[in-house]
């Protein structure tokens, strides 16, 4: 302060304060609301082998705003809060700190406050002097009342009649978080200091104690030792119990209400960004570590700050997920708040039970009967399930809030109407609302809040800690288990899906990145179709991954991690008890059943304390040592305090802290899930694989480490895009290699959401990160905006020059990673991608259509008006006509979804009305995806089969080389059905002529692929069109068993199958005129197939001898006639004249294992494409 003072009166002379703004000191705030840079006084002892200090970190997280400066006109109580040291390799440390505030005895300081009051009161008058005197009174912002004099104008501080107070604070620093017993012992060492009498020993006593002869309480045990004043109980749960926590939930459901803690919880568990904000350290510690508690079994695993100091903000740039805690003066308006990438970020307003919630955020599964579970504890406790705004202090600040603003703000569903009152706040949320309808039916009711009481407080046994104490105690205690009980149910079947490594583990280790460590998609096939957008997102988190990991790291219970032998023992518990198989997943609602097990162990071990610790005692001090003056914490002995006790008749009453030095490996075990070397060399590197940085470092802020650290973030970004890009590429490509030249795509719709939702949540990050002013919520799609309008302005490139738009060190002016993302991106031209097409189903898209002739014989003299239908698996389009000799237009309609079939046809009108296509491509505008439809047949009567349309089935176009250049044992690519086709005596060399054997395989391949077809998952079925009239499909495989030895009449003269079947129809007609039946069956089937025929013959579509043939196939594989229809053929006379000898269809065995094949598509329900069957009654 006094440096600071020199330093301000050095400067020259005309108004010398002025720029001083520019150094960052704010004038609008008066000198006692500014802080002033703290410093470690002393610690107790210097160090601790196995807990390095780091002075940066305490410093900044025991007064993470500074030295704060007050009078005796302000509000000094001594106020405590939690922290938590999150060191670069994951481990953690707990701090605990009580900030008070001591008179100061230094008259330079005072002086020097005087001389910056002045200072701040000329400054003001030169920026405010146009104003009228008082006219002006942002300075009133400490309440000061009605402007006097001029000083008193800014709470100003009179050396003559004031007394300065500065903060202090006194820390412990622990390897686990017993909050509850660290805070007694500073808050009695605090007393011992400022009470009138002084205490029986001396302040080192009971330091000493604390340190060396209080040992840690065993797993499952009690312990009670002495603080200054009274006795301090702490307990730590046993190894299958839930791990320690210490913070009381309740107040976590007082601030927020149950409905923003749910929101939370989703937010936290799908690891978005999620800041808190508060002007209570404590608060924002509280939230943190509950939510982070209620995950079990899973860990937060990125960045975790909840007590964010002040002079680490840039850390809200930092595009990885996060959970920092931002300190609020309670004066800023949360429209002041200057915020990176809003749309990927939870904000959560702790005093104001507010939550801003990301875009698009999936509900938890079950979560109406979950919070209807929860809200029955609470209410059995007395907290109401909407929360109790009154319980915070800043209730009476709601007022600031712009009611109106977060009315309009459609995706906070927290306050509406009045904000005022919380119970009406909450009446208009209408999961509330559809709760308290639950609520009402248990005969609750939640208008007049009636505490039911509890029953476990008639206990017998006298419980050695307060009522309070114990309630929070109980209440913590059901709330974890109900929270723990829902991830044992949602996962009870998870280690059937974890695919252990078949090498060993170093290998693994080395290639981690590429291995696939859960089957997700049979995992998402099991589960009940409500709980997919929650879980297939879940699936694809740090946390998931590597609790999986962890799974695999520990096959024996030995070196299991203790949560997961927790949760393991859970989950073999819940099998025992429903024993269910996996595959009959049902979203049934089973409530917790072990709360009362866990509560009685903790009452138990309230109840019979087990370990009692030493008491404080006088050390071996100089006389007159450890005396100090009343109302000033002191600096201490630390000779004293330095060292423990060494000698034999401390060895015997110090056993326990023997065990504790001990057992250090195990607390670490247990609370930072860590074992012996090896496996924390595998979980840290586990830990680090999906982004460079987990933690910010507290210590260093030079320029250069954190020029450093946004490096480190670019290189991150540009990792986790490479493995993203690579992760969906794999995903997509292996399952489409799996279809034999199906190109089917075999990953869930719901996956390829995901997916794609990962693929923008990063490029969101990326966008937005060094970005300078922030747009509306999504920086990319501000972009994107800005760069239209500009393109419409015919702009130059230059006026959205990234350099103005982005620091330094952002992502997208790192031109070489800008390079290395741009590849990657541009790999996803390999794949395709359905989601857009599958979800936005009722938007218009524009088509475009290209129709290709025969280059030999050229459309120009073709003279018919032709027309054109296309359809997809959501519709199709009218019929649309085609201009003549226009072989290009482009079209907009509803999406057809992925498109199946194209009719093309045409009126016969004209001299010349024939047409010979080669093939129709149509393209998606939206999506870019092509379709190519083969043809190669003629449009025309007395031409080919005399067809005037057809039916092309169309093929997706993938960026795949030509098939002729495949060197590939799959398919070609298929082409319509009709090409293979060719006519039986114009080119009988045209194509390979097939024997039985390859004819019956191709017909088993066929039979095949629709069976696999209906044994998928409805959402990962591909087209059955393409399996009955694709090249490789059924008809066409039939085609060549019926054209098997088939006589070739005369030259010139066509004969088609069809031919034959209209023969054979005509036999069995008059067959029945003649009453000549062999048997009932036979006679029914008959009957069938001649009805059929004839239906096919009286459509009322030109489709042609062959089209005919094609929608007989479909319409008897619909109704499961084939078989019948084969069987009736093979014995008819006709066969006889039209076919060889050596023809397939004359050999009773071929036949009837062609039967036998046939016989399997009975058991499915086909269901055929609209276009196959057009104009068909039957």
């Amino acid at each position: 302060l006094c440096q600071y003072i020199q330093a301000s009166k050095a400067r020259d002379g005309a108004s010398p304060f002025i720029s001083s703004t520019t150094e960052g000191e704010n004038f609008e705030q008066t000198p006692l609301r500014r802080t002033f840079k703290s410093k470690v006084l002393a610690r107790y002892p210097e160090n601790v082998d196995w807990n390095p200090f780091d002075q940066d970190a305490v410093g900044m997280l025991c007064m993470p705003k500074g030295l704060a400066f007050k009078t005796q006109a302000d509000p000094r109580e001594p106020q405590f809060h939690a922290f938590i040291i999150t060191r670069e390799d994951g481990s953690r440390t707990f701090g605990f700190a009580l900030t008070f505030y001591e008179e100061v005895t230094s008259k330079q300081i005072c002086s020097a406050m005087q001389t910056l009051y002045h200072m701040h009161n000329a400054e003001y008058d030169v920026l405010h002097a146009p104003l009228a005197d008082g006219g002006d009174q942002s300075g009133m912002e400490d309440g000061e009342g009605i402007p006097g004099t001029k000083l008193q104008r800014f709470n100003s501080y009179d050396i003559s009649r004031d007394t300065l107070y500065v903060s202090k604070c006194i820390c412990l620093i622990t390897p686990m978080s017993f909050m509850k017993a660290c805070r007694s012992v500073l808050q009695q060492l605090h007393q011992a200091v400022t009470s009138p009498q002084p205490p029986p020993l001396p302040l080192e006593s009971y330091i000493y104690n604390v340190l060396y002869e209080v040992p840690l309480p065993p797993p499952g045990r009690s312990l009670k030792f002495s603080g200054v004043y009274g006795p301090i109980i702490c307990q730590r749960p046993s190894t299958n119990e839930l791990p320690l926590f210490d913070f009381p939930v309740k107040e976590v459901f007082e601030l927020l209400g149950v409905e923003n803690v749910f929101q939370l919880f989703t937010c936290a568990l799908l690891e978005f960004q999620i800041l808190l904000y508060s002007q209570h350290y404590q608060r924002l510690m509280t939230v943190a570590e509950t939510i982070t508690a209620l995950m079990f079994p899973f860990q937060w695993q990125h960045v975790y700050v909840p007590i964010l100091p002040a002079s680490l903000l840039h850390f809200l740039d930092a595009p990885v997920p996060y959970l920092m805690g931002l300190h609020s003066n309670g004066l800023d308006d949360r429209s002041k708040l200057e915020l990176p990438q809003e749309a990927n970020l939870c904000f959560v307003d702790v005093d104001n039970h507010f939550i801003e919630l990301p875009e698009d955020l999936p509900q938890f599964p079950n979560k109406l009967e979950f919070v209807q579970e929860v809200s029955e504890i609470l209410m059995a406790f007395g907290v109401p399930p909407e929360g109790n705004l009154h319980c915070s202090e800043s209730a009476s600040k709601l007022k600031r809030i712009r009611a109106s603003e977060l009315v309009s703000d459609k995706r906070n569903g927290n306050i509406a109407g009045s904000p005022l009152h919380s119970y009406e706040l909450l009446k208009e949320n209408e999961t509330i609302a559809r709760l308290q309808a639950l609520v009402k039916r248990t005969g609750v009711s939640l208008e007049k809040l009636e505490v039911r009481e509890d029953p476990s407080s008639n206990k017998d046994f006298k419980v050695q800690c307060d009522e309070e104490e114990l309630r929070i105690y109980q209440l913590n205690i059901q709330i974890r288990e109900v929270f723990a009980n829902r991830f044992t149910q949602m996962f009870a079947d998870y280690e059937v899906f974890v695919i252990q490594p078949s090498q060993d583990k170093e290998s693994w280790f080395t290639n981690r990145e590429q291995m696939q460590n859960f089957d997700k998609a049979s995992f998402l096939s099991d589960q009940p179709e409500p709980y997919l957008p929650f879980l297939s997102r879940f699936l694809e988190t740090q946390m998931f991954a590597s609790f999986i990991d962890n799974k695999i790291m520990c096959h024996d219970d030995d070196d299991k991690d203790p949560v997961l032998r927790v949760f393991d023992s859970r989950v073999d518990k819940i099998r025992l008890l429903n024993v269910r198989t996996p595959t009959l997943r049902t979203s049934m609602y089973q409530k917790c059943t072990t709360v009362d097990e866990a509560e009685k162990a903790i009452e138990l071990r309230l109840a019979k304390i087990d370990h009692t610790a030493v008491h404080p005692h006088l050390l071996d001090m100089k006389i007159g040592q450890g005396k100090y003056e009343p109302g000033f914490f002191p600096k201490l002995q630390s000779d004293v305090l330095c060292t423990g006790p060494a000698s034999n008749k401390w060895t015997k009453r110090n056993a326990p802290a023997q065990w504790r030095r001990k057992d250090r490996q195990k607390q670490h075990t247990e609370h930072l899930r860590l074992d012996n070397d090896q496996r924390e060399k595998y979980i840290q590197e586990a830990r680090n694989m999906g982004s460079t940085i987990r933690q910010p470092k507290l210590s260093n802020l030079s320029p250069s480490v954190i020029a450093q650290t946004n490096w480190k973030f670019v290189e991150g970004l540009l990792k986790e895009c490479r493995n993203k890009t690579k992760r969906m590429l794999v995903e997509k490509m292996g399952r489409e290699a799996v279809e034999l030249g199906h190109g089917e795509v075999n990953i869930t719709g719901v996956e390829e959401n995901t997916l794609i939702a990962s693929l923008c949540d990063l490029l969101e990050r990326i966008w937005s990160h060094g970005l300078q002013v922030k747009q509306g919520k999504s920086a990319l799609w501000s972009h994107l905006l800005h760069y239209q309008e500009n393109r419409q302005r015919k702009l130059t490139s230059g006026s959205l020059s990234t350099s103005k738009l982005y620091k330094r060190y952002a992502f997208l002016r790192c031109d070489d990673e800008k390079e290395q993302f741009l590849y990657h991106l541009l790999s996803f031209n390999a794949v395709d991608y359905f989601c857009f097409t599958n979800v936005f189903t009722t938007i218009l898209i524009p088509y475009h259509i290209l129709i290709v002739p025969s280059k030999k014989l050229g459309g120009s003299m073709f003279t018919a008006n032709p027309w054109i239908c296309i359809s997809g698996e959501l519709g199709e389009t009218q019929i649309l006509q085609i201009p003549r000799n226009v072989l290009e237009m482009t079209f907009e309609c509803q999406n057809l979804g992925k498109l199946t079939t194209v009719q093309i046809g045409h009126d016969n009108s004209g001299l010349y009305a024939k047409w010979l296509v080669e093939c129709v491509m149509v393209r998606n505008e939206v999506t870019g995806h092509t379709y190519k439809f083969p043809c190669g047949r003629w449009l025309g009567k007395g031409m080919d089969d005399g067809s005037l349309e057809r039916v092309l089935v169309g093929e997706l176009l993938t960026s795949l080389p030509e098939v002729d250049e495949r060197p590939c044992r799959t398919p070609p690519l298929q082409q319509s059905p009709s090409v293979i086709r060719r006519l039986v005596t114009i080119s009988p060399n045209n194509k390979p002529k097939l024997n039985t054997g390859q004819i019956q395989e191709s017909i088993g391949e066929a039979v095949n692929g629709i069976v696999k077809h209906f044994h998928k998952p409805e959402k990962e079925r591909g087209s059955l069109t393409l399996l009955l009239c694709g090249e490789c499909g059924l008809v066409s495989a039939l085609e060549q068993a019926f054209q098997h030895g088939f006589k070739s009449p005369r030259l010139f003269k066509n004969v088609f199958i069809w031919d034959f079947l209209e023969k054979a129809q005509t036999y069995y007609e008059t067959l029945e005129q003649n009453d000549v039946v062999p048997e009932e069956n036979w006679h029914t089937r008959a009957r069938n197939f001649c009805r059929f025929v004839t239906a096919v013959n009286n459509t009322p579509r030109n489709i042609g001898k062959d089209g005919k043939f094609q929608m007989l196939v479909c319409l008897g594989a619909r109704d499961h006639l084939l078989h019948h229809w084969i069987a009736l053929l093979a014995d008819c006379p006709i066969t006889a004249h039209m076919y060889e000898d050596v023809a397939l269809i004359k050999d009773h065995t071929l036949v009837n294992s062609l039967i036998r094949v046939l016989q399997t598509l009975q058991e499915f329900n086909i269901t055929l494409d609209t276009s196959l069957v057009k104009g068909i009654d039957i």
